[in-house]
């Protein structure tokens, strides 16, 4: 590996034009393919085979009409008065009514009139399409006894125990189809249905929805309009990214001391950037994206790209430095070591993210792959691309200052502070070890309390959108109006009818469960043999007693299901983050286990080692939970909110376990890599037990150092995003790496390297003759060209 390494690099920095052009014709090919296909993506975060997905699956095929989208808009009126005056009273109708007049906007009353013209009775079709509201459980408000004749739902507040907290709101006398009014008039909700998936709409819509509602906000009205989160595209990478890439810069200029220097990093990370996330895009009429993909892929790349370039550009400095090289023959040399760190490094993390495909669930495949082409592409990068543009470089790679620095150094033979830390871990080895196990086991602590969901309006920031829509909608209906639930119904012997009667009976059951506010039926196919319900819970999408409400009404053998000889399948956006969630929990140890044993192989092969791949396992699990620990602390405690730029905690990102851990143990792996490699370098040239892990420590550390910085400065300017989700992982990858870079590898490492010694390197003679020797450290490569030199004297 490292002499082909070499080969390559001295090719490239000898014919930088070739390799430059190269580069430049693909970014051309993926600029092309993006003006061709556009670039699309999706908010859907859907998982195959889960309860809700079947039901929703089902609900498309049978009855389209009750499984599209939803959004609401909640208006207000100013303190102590009401929206049901004459003047707003005409406002609201004009915006509700121009609302449904548009496209992919069902329109109930262009359907009820459909259905009475064409003399159909009112099934699930109709009525779901007549009253969107119903799928929110609010056609009780327009006329609920309508499908089941029950008191319950013609007063909800029977339902509720409560006097007239919400009802319909009227105009002349009739109730307008979809709008709710609060008890005191200040509130009105209205909910609405699409025709299909929010995820199919195309964007101009919920634009055009927004502008149409806010219309009613003119001068003197005093109406407010608050678009529900799903009507507004937050956008996920704000301002405050830039200030890490600055902090990388500026890291990078103090590391390798000159502004060309600094400059080949950044460039070939933002080109990494470019090239993986533009060919996403430019295939995202093809696959499916979420949105966060490709904010996760800016992540990993621009992370990866910075510390894998900076890593062969120190090491060639070192060597022109250190070892009086030409710039030419360094930056092959450089190339041939380094760069075969790299190339496993960036193999690990590879290996960590596409561990996510066996898990199944396919936007979380689509993130893995996206963030492993990243990955991919910045170590092509590096290890093509970089050496030519050190060949255009050529000396100017150092100043003169620097190398004048350099000799003077030399002469002094002066330590510095990376050379007396490694003495003191070395020395007070015990001491760290437990001081690290307890400080990271404390940190770890609050994982046993973590919650899992989808961060919801309850848990996003005061001022905007989100929340407040959320608070009102609390304020005016209660806060299971935020989550409700929609429930099919199904006979246990396909051949059985459910009749209306046996609807309203069914419905005034569910009434009864604690956690229910309002039941609301929506009515039964033509076929008969599926029936429609909308259900209110009492608590918000995300507390703990929704998904046990959940849970009661899917158990085949509760009181409702069996007494009623059906099956109750439960969907809607609360129901699908609860099976994602439980999903993804169930997962996990799979994952880990993966990522583990294959990242053991590879680390087996690189180091020639049991103990070092052992070690640097059992590490990470360390740091992991103390990450997860931390972050759940800060983000579903509250703890240091006001800090870290949100108001509110809440459940922790679903998926943001799995996607932290494959993302951290690659990275992880990659400072076990470059400095553990080094160690073992000092062991291959003659330097044995203490001695080589301080000298190892000592020409790896500062590189380490400067990439664990720039990582956690990129990572960090994500925790400042608008979006909750993308705070999370960004708070959870900074931390993660802020302790896996700084108190495991950079401290707890030698620590346990001068604890075995010599025997850190032992591996069995028949392990030893079965595995490839690849040469990570370059020694074969020293030997050759040694005795070349020697050969040409």
């Amino acid at each position: 590996m490292s002499t082909f390494l070499y080969r390559l690099g001295k090719s490239a920095y000898s014919k930088p034009w070739y390799f430059l052009t190269a580069w430049i014709v693909i970014l051309g090919v993926i600029g092309a393919l993006l003006g061709v296909n556009g670039i699309q993506s999706s908010s859907e975060m859907k998982i195959e085979g889960t309860e809700s997905q079947k039901v929703l699956d089902m609900l498309v095929k049978e009855l389209p009409a009750a499984a599209g989208g939803q959004a609401s808009v909640a208006f207000t009126a100013p303190d102590g008065e009401r929206l049901d005056t004459p003047e707003r009273l005409a406002l609201l109708q004009k915006a509700i009514n121009d609302v449904y007049n548009m496209e992919y906007i069902i329109n109930p009353a262009k359907l009820a009139a459909q259905a009475a013209a064409a003399g159909q009775s009112a099934t699930a079709d109709q009525s779901a399409a007549a009253d969107p509201s119903a799928a929110a459980g609010q056609s009780a408000a327009a006329d609920p006894s309508a499908a089941a004749g029950q008191s319950a739902a013609a007063d909800p507040s029977a339902a509720a125990g409560q006097t007239a907290p919400y009802g319909p709101l009227m105009a002349d006398g009739v109730p307008i189809p979809g709008v709710m009014l609060s008890g005191d008039g200040s509130i009105a909700l209205f909910q609405f249905q699409f025709t299909v998936q929010q995820t199919s709409l195309p964007a101009s819509v919920p634009d055009n929805i927004i502008n149409t509602v806010t219309e009613v906000e003119q001068a003197g009205s005093g109406i407010t309009a608050i678009p529900s989160d799903s009507l507004k595209s937050i956008p996920a990478i704000g301002s405050t990214e830039v200030v890490g890439v600055v902090v990388a810069a500026v890291v990078l200029f103090i590391t390798l001391g000159s502004v060309v220097a600094a400059g080949l990093p950044l460039l070939t990370a933002l080109l990494g950037v470019g090239i993986s996330v533009g060919g996403a895009f430019a295939l995202s009429n093809i696959i499916q994206m979420n949105d966060i993909t490709p904010i996760l892929a800016v992540m990993i790349g621009l992370a990866v790209g910075i510390d894998y370039s900076l890593f062969i550009v120190n090491r060639q400095r070192r060597l022109i430095l250190d070892e009086k090289l030409s710039a030419s023959e360094a930056a092959s040399r450089a190339l041939g070591t380094a760069g075969s760190a790299v190339f496993f490094a960036g193999l690990t993390v590879i290996i960590a993210l596409c561990g996510m495909l066996v898990i199944g669930i396919g936007f979380l495949s689509t993130m893995a792959l996206v963030a492993a082409a990243s990955v991919l592409v910045n170590v092509l990068l590096a290890l093509t691309l970089l050496p030519a543009l050190l060949g255009l470089v050529g000396e100017r790679i150092c100043t003169a200052k620097a190398r004048t620095k350099s000799t003077v150094s030399a002469n002094k033979a002066s330590h510095g502070f990376s050379h007396r830390w490694a003495n003191i871990t070395v020395k007070y080895r015990w001491v760290i070890i437990v001081l690290v196990v307890l400080v990271l086991g404390t940190a770890a602590i609050p994982v046993t309390k973590m919650e899992l969901g989808i961060p919801s309006g309850a848990s996003a920031n005061l001022d905007t959108p989100a929340r407040q829509s959320y608070d009102i909608i609390s304020k005016g209906f209660g806060e299971g109006f935020n989550g409700p639930l929609l429930l099919v119904a199904q006979p246990n012997n396909p051949s059985d009818k459910i009749s209306m009667e046996q609807l309203g009976k069914l419905v005034q059951e569910i009434q009864m469960h604690d956690n229910v506010t309002l039941v609301s039926p929506m009515g039964v196919n033509a076929t008969g043999d599926i029936a429609i319900i909308s259900l209110i819970p009492k608590t918000g999408p995300t507390d703990a007693v929704t998904r046990d409400l959940v849970q009661d009404l899917r158990d085949p053998a509760s009181s409702i299901a069996t007494g009623n000889n059906i099956k109750l399948g439960v969907t809607g956006f609360t129901a699908i983050n609860i099976d994602m969630s439980s999903k993804l929990s169930a997962a996990f140890p799979l994952y880990i286990g993966i990522i583990v044993i294959l990242s053991l192989i590879i680390l087996l092969l690189v180091f020639r080692s049991i103990i070092v791949p052992i070690k640097a396992t059992v590490g990470f699990i360390l740091s992991i939970l103390a990450t997860f620990g931390l972050t759940t602390a800060v983000y579903q405690w509250g703890w240091l909110h006001s800090l870290f730029g949100f108001d509110t905690g809440g459940p922790l990102l679903s998926f943001m376990p799995i996607l932290v851990t494959g993302i951290l143990y690659g990275l992880a792996m990659d400072y076990q890599v470059f400095l553990v490699s080094s160690m073992r370098e000092a062991y291959v040239h003659g330097r044995h037990g203490n001695e080589s892990v301080v000298h190892g420590y000592d020409l790896a550390s500062r590189v380490v150092l400067a990439a664990g910085v720039i990582m956690v400065s990129v990572f960090a300017g994500f925790i400042f995003a608008p979006d909750a989700m993308i705070k999370q992982i960004g708070f959870a990858l900074a931390f993660g790496i802020l302790i896996d870079a700084f108190i495991i590898r950079m401290t707890l490492v030698p620590a346990v390297m001068a604890v075995f010694g010599d025997k850190a390197w032992w591996l069995p003679k028949w392990l030893d003759r079965l595995l490839p020797n690849l040469d990570v450290e370059g020694d074969k490569l020293i030997t050759k060209l040694h005795a070349e030199r020697v050969h040409k004297k």
